[in-house]
């Protein structure tokens, strides 16, 4: 039996791409899991290097407290449950009737870097 794994894709895209991509997931088009950012600035100001630290420890592990999030990454609950908070805001992890959940097996990034103008 094959078992799929579960991807969110983390990218930086314009208004119009995250539109376009809606648009065709109506029509039936399957576009998996995203979670678009504005800005590479948007995106490092909310995946700060704790909160990536944080979604790693979190990836493919299930329902977790917040408790158990910091002693996986080796920190202090307070500044934890602060990270936790962000990230719950920009929809980046969800909550569970027992914890917290980073519902994915895998992250995968997408931005490209240009040169500047």
């Amino acid at each position: 039996m094959e078992t799929r794994m579960n991807i969110v894709t983390l990218s930086v895209a314009s208004r119009e791409a995250v539109e376009a991509r809606a648009l065709a997931a109506f029509e039936g088009k399957a576009q998996g899991a995203h979670y678009s950012f504005g800005s590479t600035d948007l995106l490092w100001q909310t995946l700060t290097r704790k909160r990536w630290e944080l979604l790693q420890a979190m990836t493919g592990q299930g329902v977790m407290s917040i408790r158990e999030a910091a002693r996986r990454v080796g920190r202090d609950v307070k500044a934890v449950h602060g990270d936790v908070q962000a990230l719950l805001a920009a929809g980046v992890i969800d909550r569970a009737e027992r914890g917290i959940v980073f519902p994915y097996d895998a992250v995968h990034v997408d931005f490209m870097l240009t040169k500047a103008a």
